[in-house]
C-alpha cells in the first residue's frame, strides 16, 4: 500500500473538499507567505509533545495546596502567552502537519500512519495515561475519537474528497491497553454515490480489542 494524505490531491471542479478550506490552498498560501511548507515551525512537533506529557501528569496527580497554587500561577501566564499565537483553525498546523503523530492535534490519540491509499489507512497508535479509562485500560471513548479520526482519514481517500461521520459503531472486544503501540487500520467496504462505508480493527498483537463500522458521506461543493 502506497502512502498518501488526504490533502495530496489538489482540489478542482471534480474533486473539492466542500466548504472546507482546501488544504492545498492552505500549503500554497503559506509558501507565498514565506512561512513555509511546515506549519508551526520545527519545534511545533515538541512543543505538543510537552502538552501530551503535562495532560498525562494532571490526569493523576493528587497535588497539595502549594503544589495547586504553584501550577495554576504557571499556568495562567502560559496560556497568556499563548494567547498571543492564536490563530483561527484554518491557520492551525493541525491541518498540515501529517510529519506528527495525530497531525499534531493533542485533542487525538497519537496516532502514526504506516500506510495510506484508496484501498485504506494502516497505523499505529498508542492511547496514553490521559485516555485512561479505568483499571490501565483506555477509555472507551477515546478509542471512538482514535477510530473516527483514522476512518475519516481512508473515507477522504477511497472517495477523494472530504467526508463527515454519518454514522459509527463500535464493539469492544477486549482490554485496551495504555502506553502501548497498538495497530490500527481500515478499510472501504463499499463506496454509493457519496456514500462510503468503511471498518477498522485495532488489535494489541494477535488480540482484537475493538473494531468498527462506519458510513461516512462526502461533501457536495460548499456543503459545511
Amino acid at each position: 500500500m502506497t502512502t498518501a494524505h488526504p490533502g495530496d490531491s489538489l482540489p478542482n471542479e471534480e474533486h473539492h473538499e466542500g466548504g472546507f478550506r482546501p488544504v492545498a490552498d492552505l500549503i500554497a498560501a503559506r509558501r507565498k507567505s514565506g512561512e513555509g511548507a511546515v506549519a508551526g515551525g520545527p519545534h511545533f512537533g515538541e512543543l505538543v509533545e510537552q502538552t501530551r506529557i503535562l495532560m498525562d501528569r494532571v490526569r493523576l496527580i493528587s497535588p497539595s495546596d502549594e503544589l495547586a497554587k504553584e501550577a495554576i500561577a504557571t499556568l495562567e501566564g502560559l496560556n497568556a502567552r499563548l494567547a498571543e499565537a492564536v490563530v483561527d483553525e484554518w491557520a492551525s498546523p493541525t491541518w498540515t502537519r501529517h510529519d506528527l503523530p495525530g497531525r499534531g492535534n493533542i485533542t487525538l490519540p497519537p496516532y502514526v500512519v504506516t500506510a495510506a491509499g484508496p484501498e485504506g489507512v494502516e497505523a499505529t497508535v498508542t492511547f496514553r495515561t490521559f485516555h485512561l479509562g479505568g483499571n490501565s485500560a483506555a477509555h472507551g471513548g477515546q478509542v471512538v475519537v482514535a477510530f473516527d479520526d483514522v476512518l475519516g482519514m481512508a473515507a477522504a481517500l477511497v472517495g477523494k474528497g472530504i467526508t463527515r461521520t454519518a454514522s459509527l459503531t463500535v464493539d469492544y472486544r477486549s482490554v485496551t491497553p495504555l502506553n502501548k503501540e497498538l495497530a490500527l487500520v481500515a478499510r472501504a467496504e463499499r463506496q454509493e454515490g457519496r456514500k462510503i462505508w468503511l471498518r477498522a480493527t485495532l488489535h494489541d498483537g494477535e488480540r482484537l480489542c475493538a473494531e468498527a463500522h462506519g458510513l461516512f458521506i462526502l461533501l457536495k461543493p460548499g456543503q459545511p
